[in-house]
């Protein structure tokens, strides 16, 4: 009896599961002329009736339809579900190339009327019979074919393209370089990075890690489509700016049709072979137009558009207490090179460096979100205070022309706080102390010196000394201090002489960054130091900084190949860690521990 009842329970609990009808459409969005392809209904349900197909414009029904049933009981946690559906799958052919719809149809389900979603699809013109035969291969529907093995796989078969998505613009402007690849091959595996660039900072867009191929028409044939990878770029220098060609590494699977199935599955072999094709992406030439001059003087160094608005808590506090402004930047620009804007706090306050959040992300249309930057400010006494509107001044990239933009301005009322008393004043801070009462001094105290009559100090070897010793120490600065000026005088030098400090310095930042857990910070501050220790030891221009010139510049002051590189090796592992898929924390410790050795090995390398 329990088991019948507990059976009586699981059917009334799954029939209360089913979900609400839905009647689906499915085909695929491009074909080409001439091609068979599925079109397929499926509804949730198998009490169906009335189905019919309406009068197809441009395709041709070949088969269909036929009807596939579904039906599942899955029981989770005690929660049993019930599902059933119904399919109805048709074959088609694309008669004529264009752009179709096929409507939606009306079906009764459980006695009630439910519609289908409508469908879109583009006919393109077919590939002039090359498409999916013979032994050339092609693209049917997007999809790669299969080539026979020692097929010679051309030009016209494989390539990529590249393309900006403008040719002209101005310096620190943001260009979109799309590196797009055209396949008529069973193309399986595609690998190649985009180099060193001289003159651009470098933002990668981020694409979906699995690709999918989509029918594009080029040149009179069809292609399966992909974007392989996306930059934003922003040209550090005006004038003409190559970006070079890139060299992609590919492999694609062929069709051994000689080869005998039992031979190879008894004594080994496989019926794919696959061959590797090197892909170059064409070089691209920019015109880079300067900023023009002047420039403001309280310019951002910001290229794009832009809005900035800020907020201000609390706005009634205590002398001595911590307020907050925070001030945001939100635009579409070169977000991530642009200046901190200057916030002109009252004297009174006791202000710190801003803390900078940066929510930006680059996309299609270049890098775009916002900067936040959080300026912590201590009022010592009280009063009330008045902190200005935050000018943004940016070169808008619409108008071509400078812009200022502005935030409100703050009233901020400051009570009296804990230690400052009731009439007390504290000079701590930014206040000029006026000494009262400076005639009236103690009367000195002690014995008097006193000396005989008749005897003086001019004319003694004392006298005499008292002229040398300054004489000799003011010549000994002189030296001194020339010489020091004429070091300083030479930057290159300079740099040289302070590339170990400077390095040591960013990586003490970056050892706080890894306590902390922040791996974009850490990576950023690593690279830093690692390109700012070779750009200062070696005296390379910013412009001209890139890894050939600083294994050739190290070598040639001597330095062990071996420990050029494990330099290079370093920043190549940074950069992988910080930019490749997964959990960039997990390299933390590792790339830390590499970079500061190479540093050390490097300096004595050079000393040697």
């Amino acid at each position: 009896m329990k088991r019948f009842v507990l059976i009586l329970w699981l059917c009334w609990a799954g029939m209360c599961a089913r979900a609400a009808i839905q009647v689906k459409a499915s085909a695929p969005d491009v074909v080409e002329e001439g091609e068979q392809f599925r079109l397929s209904f499926t509804i949730n349900s198998q009490d169906v009736g009335n189905f019919r197909l309406p009068d197809l414009e441009g395709f041709n029904v070949d088969i269909g339809p036929s009807r596939s049933v579904q039906s599942s009981i899955q029981i989770i946690n005690g929660r049993t579900t019930h599902s059933s559906s119904v399919t109805y799958t048709y074959i088609l052919s694309a008669l004529k190339a264009g752009d179709y719809t096929i409507p939606a149809i009306t079906v009764t389900v459980e006695g009630k009327p439910h519609r289908s979603n409508p469908l879109n699809i583009k006919v393109m013109p077919g590939s002039g019979g090359a498409t999916g035969q013979g032994s050339r291969g092609g693209s049917q529907g997007g999809r790669m074919q299969m080539q026979d093995a020692g097929t010679k796989i051309t030009g016209k078969d494989l390539f990529i393209t590249v393309t900006a998505d403008k040719k002209r613009l101005y310096e620190q402007e943001a260009v979109v370089l799309t590196y797009k690849v055209y396949s008529l091959v069973n193309l399986s595996q595609l690998a190649g990075d985009m180099p060193d660039l001289d003159g651009f900072h470098i933002q990668e867009i981020a694409l979906p890690q699995q690709k999918s191929l989509k029918m594009e028409r080029h040149n009179g044939r069809n292609y399966g489509t992909v974007v392989w990878r996306q930059y934003v770029l922003f040209p550090q220098r005006s004038g003409k700016l190559t970006i070079p060609s890139i060299k992609f590494e590919g492999v694609v699977v062929q069709q051994n049709r000689n080869i005998d199935p039992f031979d190879a599955f008894f004594n080994g072999g496989s019926a794919m072979v696959e061959v590797r094709k090197t892909i170059v992406a064409p070089s691209l030439t920019l015109e880079v137009d300067p900023l023009p001059a002047p420039k403001p003087a309280n310019y951002s160094g910001a290229v794009g558009s832009f809005n900035i608005s800020a907020s201000l808590s609390p706005e009634e506090v205590k002398a001595n207490d911590a307020l907050t402004l925070r001030v945001t930047v939100s635009g579409n620009g070169n977000m991530k090179l642009m200046k901190t804007p200057l916030v002109d706090f009252p004297k009174d306050f006791e202000t710190y460096d801003a803390k900078i959040t940066d929510k930006t992300k680059a996309g299609h249309n270049g890098v775009s979100g916002n900067k936040v930057f959080d300026y912590l400010a201590v009022p010592r006494h009280a009063g009330k205070y008045t902190v200005p509107a935050v000018e943004f001044c940016y070169f808008d990239t619409g108008e071509k022309k400078y812009k200022t933009i502005r935030t409100e301005s703050f009233d901020v009322e400051v009570a009296k706080g804990k230690n400052t008393g009731g009439g007390s004043v504290n000079y701590t801070n930014k206040e000029d102390v006026e000494l009262l009462a400076s005639d009236i001094r103690y009367i000195h105290l002690g014995d008097a010196a006193l000396r005989p009559r008749g005897e003086s100090y001019f004319g003694t070897a004392g006298y005499a000394w008292s002229y040398v010793v300054p004489f000799l120490l003011c010549l000994g600065c002189a030296i001194v201090f020339r010489k020091k000026a004429l070091e300083n005088a030479n930057v290159a030098k300079m740099r040289n002489k302070k590339a170990n400090k400077v390095a040591t310095k960013r990586l003490r930042q970056a050892a706080v960054l890894l306590k902390s857990n922040r791996p974009e910070d850490f990576y950023d501050e690593v690279l830093r130091a690692l390109w700012g220790y070779a750009g200062d030891k070696l005296d390379i221009a910013v412009a001209e900084l890139n890894k050939d010139n600083i294994s050739e510049k190290l070598l040639a002051k001597g330095a062990d190949a071996e420990v050029v590189k494990a330099l290079v090796d370093t920043m190549n592992e940074c950069e992988f860690a910080r930019y490749a898929p997964g959990d960039p924390a997990q390299a933390m410790d590792k790339v830390y521990m590499a970079a500061t050795e190479v540093i050390n090995k490097m300096e004595s390398s050079i000393k040697r």
